[in-house]
């Protein structure tokens, strides 16, 4: 399986390693090594986020997500945070703050998801890959958590960075 990038070209592989159980067993085991990746909930105002809409073949049809994408080579999460923010919504963040990390499937990949909330955006470039097809949605935090809690956003890094950006939010007494 490949996924190439304007940047550069990355291939997903499945190995077969052998690793040392806490034990001390010895067994095989399939793991796929990834990079790792970031997402981010861009902030319009202090109670609206701007979430995408994208087709993702592997799904046979759209999904609502927040901006993400994996790191390139020698890229911060936070620097990788904000170049999709960019590419994907055409919005550049003032600032950013990290609200933590998740392991996206660790019973078969070790790829690990940055999360970061953006703020203060201003116009930038949106340039989407080839394989993007984007539709970008301004809504309140709470419908956005809402379409949780009602199946409309099962994409899991999204879910979550939603919950740790409203979290964030009450903790600063925005509602």
């Amino acid at each position: 399986m490949t996924q190439n990038s304007k940047k550069n070209d990355f291939k997903l592989e499945m190995k077969t390693e052998e690793v040392a159980m806490p034990d001390g067993r010895r067994t095989p085991v399939e793991i796929m090594r990834h990079p790792g990746a970031s997402a981010v909930v861009p902030f319009l105002s202090a109670t609206e986020v701007l979430l995408i809409r994208q087709y993702r073949p592997a799904i046979g049809g759209f999904i609502y997500e927040v901006p993400a994408g994996k790191l390139d080579p020698g890229e911060s999460p936070e620097a990788c945070a904000l170049r999709e923010l960019e590419e994907e919504t055409g919005k550049r963040a003032g600032r950013a703050e990290f609200m933590g990390s998740i392991w996206t499937a660790p019973g078969f990949t070790d790829e690990r998801i940055h999360l970061f909330s953006a703020f203060d955006l201003a116009e930038g470039e949106r340039n989407l890959d080839e394989d993007e097809w984007i539709e970008l949605v301004p809504l309140p935090l709470k419908e956005a958590l809402e379409m949780i809690w009602t199946d409309q956003l099962p994409d899991a890094k999204s879910a979550l960075a939603l919950i740790h950006a409203a979290r964030r939010t009450q903790e600063q007494g925005r509602d």
